[in-house]
């Protein structure tokens, strides 16, 4: 967020305004937006959709998404109704030349109102499917002929292989200029997530030690407690290697992991991350086994409550072979990284909900105390918490009271709830003020996108090809399959 950026009079179209992104994300976003003094005084959101809605049975869908869904809990009256009015409804068929005339009539009619030329953000809150047919209609149209006023936003997934990706980049650029194009990943938005870059590069204490000669390994664990819900057709088509590791947790190892940028400017940023991903090691079709684990969650107790197996959830095979767990170890081969693994690892139905980076540093070259003074010893390690709970915590060693001399871990913590009380922007807030300012540095480049489908690749090619025979193979409110434990015991390590 640039707080110095006067934003232009803004248009923002939202094609599948009925869907649930809208509900529980977008709207509440730019509700909260617009109460906090961001929105220009001129801006409108055309909501466009299937279904046959009335503008008033519109607005009360979305108010109900932004009493349930707002950071703020519910809203006021005369807050809501002043934001109301910005709200505007068109139903059309996304494959129909005459939706996007309707659009841009509305567009017009507000321009004309303002007397001047609007920013045009056209949000995709549809399935992937649609995503091309929408892009070539409005190509089409003209509607983004000007690449300084019109931008238009995709959510992932951004393919669903190498292939696809590079396919839907190439519509995309025949149609938009990439600076028009913000692939949006909503874990770079949160607050803590952005955290990482203030922490390496605007403090001298710790990119000293940011490299092979002090850090040992790298953790970055996303788990859920959540199953697939009502997710399941989707799932079948993803899997969590698709879902979670190509784009969030591969985003955050590049920000562990990127060199210092010489400025933050958009560009700068992004390619520092590329650099990281093209120095990832490749893994071999043979040597899978050895660098990824897969699991599927089968029946079990989440905090005392009896779930169903994935296989049981609506929309899904009965004998799907499709991963709801993923562990992936990774090496940058690089001067900075060499020989450093990072361990990735993702889930759902497993004990708890959270999101956290481990990195923990090497032990001392030399132990001048006596083996009875350090019978409690353990790694120091730097633990950044993303959810639920935000923060940085310092793991290191400190003498025990008392009249021997015994080392005892101890922790120094920063908790942003303790020393933020204005409370945080949601991640998504964060990001549509960004695209409304064309400031893209949160989102994902062409070449990004491909990079990160190329590291996978092996992995998605050999889990297609060889069907796992033991599926489900890890009980609901665990920590995953034991290979999982395996893939980094082997090296000496252990999940955090």
């Amino acid at each position: 967020m640039d707080t110095t950026t006067k934003i232009k009079p803004t248009i923002l179209i939202i094609l599948g305004a009925s869907g649930d992104l809208a509900w529980r994300k977008l709207l509440p976003a730019i509700y909260n937006l617009y109460l906090d003094k961001w929105m220009p005084d001129d801006f409108a959101v055309i909501g466009v959709a299937h279904g046959k809605l009335t503008i008033k049975n519109f607005e009360k869908h979305l108010h109900e998404g932004v009493d349930k869904f707002s950071r703020r809990g519910k809203s006021k009256k005369n807050e809501w109704d002043k934001f109301a009015k910005c709200l505007n409804y068109l139903r059309g068929e996304f494959n129909t030349p005459s939706t996007y005339s309707a659009i841009e009539k509305q567009i017009k009619s507000f321009e004309k109102k303002w007397k001047a030329a609007a920013n045009l953000i056209f949000y995709l809150a549809v399935p992937p499917n649609d995503f091309e047919e929408i892009a070539i209609k409005l190509g089409s149209s003209g509607l983004t002929a000007d690449k300084f006023l019109s931008r238009i936003v995709i959510e992932k997934p951004f393919g669903r292989d190498l292939e696809s990706a590079q396919h839907l980049n190439s519509l995309l650029h025949s149609i938009f200029d990439e600076s028009q194009i913000y692939r949006i990943d909503h874990y770079l938005g949160k607050e803590t997530v952005q955290n990482i870059l203030a922490f390496r590069f605007a403090n001298a204490l710790f990119e000293p030690t940011w490299d092979r000669n002090y850090i040992d390994s790298v953790q970055i664990t996303v788990s859920e407690q959540l199953g697939v819900e009502n997710r399941g057709n989707y799932y079948e088509t993803a899997g969590a290697l698709r879902d979670m590791i190509q784009n969030h947790l591969l985003q955050l190892l590049c920000l562990i992991a990127m060199e210092p940028p010489v400025s933050f400017e958009a560009d700068e940023i992004r390619n520092r991350k590329v650099d990281v991903l093209n120095a990832l090691r490749r893994i071999r079709p043979q040597e899978v086994h050895q660098y990824a684990v897969r699991g599927q969650y089968g029946p079990g107790w989440i905090e005392g409550k009896k779930v169903i197996g994935y296989r049981q959830e609506p929309d899904v095979s009965k004998t799907s072979n499709k991963e709801t767990f993923a562990a992936v170890k990774l090496f940058i081969d690089n001067w900075r990284w060499q020989g450093v693994p990072f361990y990735l690892r993702t889930g759902k139905r497993l004990n708890e909900s959270i999101c956290v980076i481990t990195i923990q540093f090497k032990p001392v070259p030399h132990q001048p105390f006596p083996p009875e003074a350090t019978g409690n010893w353990q790694p120091n390690r730097l633990i950044l918490n993303i959810q639920p709970h935000m923060g940085i915590r310092m793991r290191f060693q400190a003498k025990r009271p008392g009249l021997k001399m015994l080392l005892y871990p101890v922790d120094m913590q920063f908790n942003y709830n303790e020393s933020y009380t204005s409370g945080t922007p949601e991640a998504y807030e964060t990001l549509l003020l960004d695209i409304m300012e064309g400031d893209s540095t949160l989102f994902m480049r062409a070449d990004q996108v491909e990079a990160a489908w190329k590291v996978l690749m092996p992995i998605i090619n050999s889990w297609e090809t060889n069907p796992s025979v033991n599926f489900p193979n890890y009980e609901s409110g665990l920590q995953g399959p034991e290979d999982a434990e395996a893939l980094i015991a082997k090296d000496g390590h252990s999940w955090m």
